[in-house]
Formats: structure tokens, sequence, C-alpha cells
């Protein structure tokens, strides 16, 4: 039986200083933070201010699929192209192997289990939503179905079914008051998390 794999990483974190650790077994020892959520929710806006603020880094898979053209079709009812969902895995393996990662993107059903240490899902009451996919150039069944998906909490629901139960969260996001106190929360969880993994 061979012995177990040792992973040791340093991480450079500004509420922390450098962070040094070891896991046996797993290649995944350190942070990752996923937000889901519907189209127009502020993710983008959440993930980019929350690696700046904490110093990990920010991948938005869609940018990432259009850069790679990781794509297998066109959707043509919904004018947008059809993600090549194990192309973008294999794209982002050795970017989580390194830790430290905020994933932005709406759909989460594909992303490996062991990826998250938690999962937060942005959610946007309606009249805001609407105005905001609105102003994206959503009409249509693209803008219903997007409106609707929010309405059933089809996304949460999905990432509940994907991951375990107690690191999938929910949180509103209508304002900016909103995306503050988000970060601020988003914040303590990643200090607690630091004192309880080192």
């Amino acid at each position: 039986m061979s012995s177990p794999m040792l992973a040791v990483k340093r991480f450079q974190f500004p509420w922390w200083g450098v962070f040094e650790g070891t896991c046996e077994l797993s290649p995944y020892p350190f942070l990752w933070i996923w937000s889901p959520g519907t189209p127009g929710v502020g993710k983008t806006t959440l993930g980019k201010e929350l690696a700046s603020r904490a110093g990990l880094s920010y991948v938005n898979v869609g940018d990432l699929a259009k850069e790679g053209e990781l794509y297998e079709g066109f959707d043509e009812e919904y004018d947008c192209p059809i993600l090549d969902e194990d192309r973008v895995i294999d794209e982002l393996e050795d970017r989580m192997s390194e830790g430290g990662v905020i994933v932005d993107y709406h759909g989460c059903d594909f992303f490996p289990e062991r990826w998250f240490h938690i999962v937060f899902v942005l959610r946007t009451e309606n009249s805001f939503l609407y105005d905001r996919l609105e102003s994206r150039g959503y009409t249509g069944k693209k803008l219903q179905d997007n409106i609707q998906c929010e309405i059933f909490q089809t996304l949460y629901e999905e990432a509940v079914l994907s991951y375990k139960k107690e690191i999938v969260h929910q949180l509103p996001s209508n304002t900016p008051e909103d995306l503050e106190r988000n970060l601020d929360q988003i914040m303590q969880w990643i200090e607690q998390w630091m004192k309880d993994n080192n």
C-alpha cells in the first residue's frame, strides 16, 4: 500500500500573512468559494470585489469559455453558445488545485464537489432582476426563463442537490448595501476558516 500523498502550499493573505499547511490525501488543501446565481444577480461584482479584498484568485467561467472557445455548439433559442462542461473542468483543474479561488458561474451541477468549501448563492427580487436583465438586452423567452429561474429558486436547489447542504448559503443581492453586507459576511467567514484550518 502506498503512503498518503502530502501537499504543502503557501498563500499570502492580507489579513493573515503567509499561510502554510499540509493536507493528507487531498490535492485541494485550501479555500475555494463558488458564487452561483441567475444572470444579473451580481455574481461578477461580488466575485471581483471579494477577490480584491481577500487576495484570492477570481475565475469567471463565461469569460474562460469565451477565451478558450470551450463550447460544443450554439443554442438558437437562447441566442448563446453551449458550454462544453468537460473541457471547462479540464481547463480549471490545475488552477483549482492551487487553491484560493472564487468561481463565478450561474450553473453548478457539473463542478466536482471536492472543489468548494463554501457556496454562496446570490438571490435578487424580481423587480430588480427584470430591470438588470432588460438593460443587458434580454428579451422574450430568455428574459422570462431567467426570471422564472429566480422565482423558483432553481439554482439554489441545484446547489443544495450538488453539494453538502451545510456549505450552501443564500445571500440577498438587491442593493449596494446588500453587496457591502455580503462582502463583510464572506470576509468574516474567510477569516474564521483560516483560523480553523491553520
